[in-house]
């Protein structure tokens, strides 16, 4: 893949690393710098009037985390029911987030010179969370902005 910095050979000064995340099939990335955890969600306890996509709250070693389900924050059909769901977890303003996931890829070094402004053509949905993308050999990944994730109510993006 020639989009991503060959770390073997010195480290560019104008990459960024990113962790990988699945949402309904489309590619994401996460700066790792945002990223405190990445779990596997348990017990989640629901809210009483919360937005919809507010999945509750849960216990991470002893913090108090929000849960937010990404399917419902964009307006996407809930995951299967059997499907093991994964959570990265985000601290914004002193408080803490768990952005619930489908799954959680691998670490990507992108160089900046790959990184481009969202295309015309990019989901609504997507652009209302995206920073911007990478195209990578065969696919493009949206860079969320966890800024603008938080920031949103509950979603009426349609799609």
């Amino acid at each position: 893949m020639s989009d991503i910095v060959n770390l073997e050979h010195g480290v560019d000064q104008s990459a960024e690393e990113y962790i990988t995340v699945m949402i309904a099939d489309q590619l994401f990335g996460m700066p790792i710098l945002e990223v405190q955890d990445v779990f596997m969600p348990e017990t989640v306890t629901e809210v009483p009037l919360a937005s919809q996509d507010v999945a509750g709250v849960l216990n991470l070693r002893g913090r108090i985390v929000t849960a937010i389900d990404m399917r419902k924050r964009l307006g996407l059909p809930d995951l299967e029911e059997n499907k093991p769901r994964m959570a990265v977890g985000i601290e914004s303003n002193g408080e803490s987030y768990g952005l619930i996931i489908d799954k959680v890829g691998e670490v990507h070094r992108l160089s900046d010179e790959t990184f481009e402004v969202n295309p015309a053509n990019l989901d609504p949905r997507w652009v209302a969370i995206s920073a911007g993308v990478h195209r990578l050999d065969g696919s493009l990944m949206v860079v969320i902005d966890v800024e603008k994730v938080l920031a949103q109510k509950e979603t009426v993006i349609a799609a």
